[in-house]
């Protein structure tokens, strides 16, 4: 890792930058071996870099969504608001003296034209919230697809040291077919599956 002007190597780093730059005369396996783990290291931190991308929109778009939550309940409460005001005219309009019955029907026929028009701009915000919502939950999805196909390239890459300090070949087989399971979970991630 690298951070604040130094790099601290992993135990595998060493082995591998041994067995690149040292490896015997006709040891040339192990510089594919070390070729390979540095084109995988490359796409994983490709991967890793997709994964904190999707992570932080997940993040805003979820902050998206409150602030549309919390519009909808201003719009809510002003819907209610009217509501008291149209309840107290109607009330007036019971107990008012004629002369002034017509202007709390007019007040009632106002209130109810205003609440029409709050309760479409309410249920507009709550939809745009439940949007932001699924949009969020679809990064986060992702999010995790590119995590998991980090995750596989750093196994892989610990398997590449395993391969070169044990000479196995089992244990480079393994790698492959990790570092593969990786690259498909990637590409699957991208795809947005």
């Amino acid at each position: 890792m690298s951070g604040g002007g130094f790099h601290v190597h992993g135990p595998h780093d060493h082995e591998l930058e041994h067995a690149a730059h040292h490896g015997s005369q006709g040891d040339t396996h192990a510089g594919a071996i070390a070729v390979v783990t540095a084109i995988i290291a490359t796409v994983g931190a490709l991967f890793a870099y997709m994964g904190g991308a999707t992570q932080a929109n997940a993040g805003l778009y979820k902050n998206d969504a409150a602030i549309k939550k919390t519009e909808a309940s201003n719009q809510w409460n002003y819907y209610q608001a009217k509501s008291s005001k149209q309840n107290l005219s109607e009330l007036a309009l019971d107990l008012a003296p004629e002369a002034k019955k017509a202007f709390y029907q007019e007040e009632i026929a106002r209130y109810k034209k205003e609440k029409g028009d709050i309760k479409k701009d309410a249920e507009k915000l709550e939809q745009e919230a439940k949007d932001w919502d699924k949009k969020s939950a679809d990064e986060m999805h992702q999010h995790h697809r590119w995590a998991q196909a980090t995750t596989a390239l750093q196994i892989a890459i610990a398997l590449a040291a395993i391969a070169l300090l044990t000479k196995k070949r089992w244990v480079e087989y393994g790698m492959y077919g990790v570092a593969a399971l990786g690259v498909v979970v990637g590409v699957a991630a991208g795809m947005h599956i």
